[in-house]
């Protein structure tokens, strides 16, 4: 697995990546109509190409060099909160899961976020998506709930969790 620096050109493949893993990842939690709407809203050609003109806004492609093919990829933010990174997004399609490639993009993120000097991971995870499962298992921890109402009759209920990279 190879992770790889995404540019602005990169757009239109983080878009098809989203909606096939999206489309996985939340049937039975979200309906198709809510789903439908999110992606629309936050993977927007506007919304990732803002992301890209923020300058602690990171996108990496993860590749598998044995298919030669993008399973997925990863977004986060340096700084958007004290010593703290988010991670935005972390997605893959149905098809790579369980290959390990989620756990080396967490590995990656991991060194990133400590060549940055930021102490702590944090990202929100659906309270109904087995992801948790999967966070719980490389060291995240959970700080907190939020519901989020992100307009259109919808909300995102999560869970708030944590990585402690120092202590």
């Amino acid at each position: 697995m190879e992770l790889i620096k995404a540019t602005e050109s990169d757009i239109p493949l983080i878009q098809d990546l989203a909606k096939r893993s999206w489309e996985s990842a939340y049937a039975g939690i979200i309906s198709d109509r809510q789903i439908a709407y999110m992606l629309d809203l936050m993977y927007s050609e506007k919304e990732i190409s803002a992301h890209f003109q923020h300058p602690h806004y990171h996108y990496y492609l993860i590749f598998d060099e044995n298919n030669k093919s993008f399973e997925g990829f990863i977004g986060y933010e340096h700084g958007y909160e004290e010593q703290t990174t988010k991670l935005h997004r972390i997605y893959l399609v149905p098809e790579s899961k369980g290959k390990g490639f989620g756990k080396k993009a967490l590995d990656f993120l991991k060194a990133q976020v400590s060549g940055k000097g930021d102490t702590r991971i944090i990202l929100n995870v659906n309270k109904i998506n087995s992801a948790r499962k999967f966070y719980e298992s490389q060291g995240f921890k959970m700080y907190g709930e939020v519901v989020v109402d992100i307009g259109n009759g919808f909300v995102m209920d999560d869970f708030e969790m944590e990585f402690l990279t120092h202590g």
